[in-house]
């Protein structure tokens, strides 16, 4: 069979199924059902970040992003049609029998298929200021990266920088790893091929020396096991993450809300240091002078547990007006 007859023969098959020879063969299928107005723009816009596409890639209502599966090269293929999201997985290598079910997980988590946006809405529609924005950007979710360790380490690079250049950076990180799907499409790397990089070849990708050295101790530990990010992806312990991360040297309260709301979809985390998050404020208040972290994190704490989700809000705000303006985006 080709591999687009095969690719077309995966999309009725149901969450987590194994396609054709079974675990050898390194092919799974699923398919989940999306709620009503459910903004697949959204999903596809965040992973089209990098125009260069070199890790993922955009066409149409189709998503394909590479990425490290226990290890190995790997495809994810997710197509948007008739109210479903249809993905496919392709290894390079054999699968184990709970795959399936980690699939699954990790499709709903990057589609924000875990996120009650539902009960925020209902909660703050009718709020002066918040209301507006749900107005603006109804069922609004939080896409998110394939796992933590992505999401942290994308929240590590983008650090005091913009994003055109935390892009190159990632960019030159991926290829500097190397692992690349039999597809050609390169792969996000896992904390193993960070590891392997070493200092000299992440300072050759572009990263500072402090940089450097907090991605190297993050993927020690979770290489030796002494950190599972991974582990916690179901029901994250988020007072046990902020711990462990802030022994980190580099990480800090900035990195980790980021990393807890596009690694596990925690909506309640303040982003009050976000510059993009205090511009949107400054707009959605017609402000006409900067707001500070201060104001952005008390105006923010009336709305607890969602103030990770109300931040996304005035994300999608700030990129609406930059969009008119012809500003550059930040980190988002």
């Amino acid at each position: 069979m080709g591999h687009d007859e095969r690719r077309k023969g995966g999309f009725a098959r149901r969450c987590g199924e194994l396609e054709g020879g079974g675990l050898e063969n390194g092919v799974l299928n699923c398919e989940l059902g999306l709620p009503v107005g459910f903004r697949s723009g959204d999903v596809l816009a965040f992973h089209l970040r990098d125009s260069l596409q070199v890790a993922e890639q955009v066409q149409g209502n189709c998503l394909r992003k590479g990425l490290a599966w226990s290890g190995r090269a790997a495809c994810l293929e997710i197509v948007f049609e008739g109210g479903r999201a249809v993905a496919r997985l392709d290894v390079d290598g054999p699968l184990a029998s709970s795959d399936g079910l980690l699939l699954t997980g990790m499709v709903r988590r990057m589609l924000g298929l875990t996120q009650a946006v539902e009960d925020f809405e209902q909660t703050w529609c009718a709020h002066p200021q918040v209301g507006r924005l749900i107005a603006a950007h109804p069922g609004l979710r939080v896409p998110l990266a394939a796992t933590p360790f992505e999401a942290l380490s994308w929240a590590v690079t983008g650090q005091q920088i913009s994003v055109a250049a935390a892009l190159t950076i990632r960019r030159r990180l991926i290829e500097a790893v190397g692992l690349r799907h039999t597809s050609g499409l390169y792969c996000y790397p896992d904390a193993a091929g960070v590891q392997a990089l070493g200092e000299p070849g992440l300072r050759a990708a572009g990263f500072s020396r402090a940089k450097a050295l907090t991605l190297l101790t993050l993927s020690g530990l979770l290489v030796s096991g002494d950190l599972s990010l991974d582990a916690w992806v179901e029901t994250p312990p988020i007072d046990d993450i902020q711990a462990c991360l802030l022994r980190i040297r580099g990480i800090g309260p900035w990195t980790i809300n980021y990393a807890l709301l596009r690694g596990f979809g925690w909506l309640d985390g303040s982003l009050h240091g976000d510059v993009a998050v205090r511009r949107g404020l400054q707009h959605l208040l017609e402000s006409p002078v900067p707001v500070s972290p201060a104001e952005t994190e008390r105006f923010l704490a009336e709305f607890s547990p969602w103030r990770a989700l109300v931040a996304a809000h005035l994300w999608a705000l700030d990129t609406a007006v930059s969009r008119t303006s012809g500003a550059a985006p930040k980190l988002g």
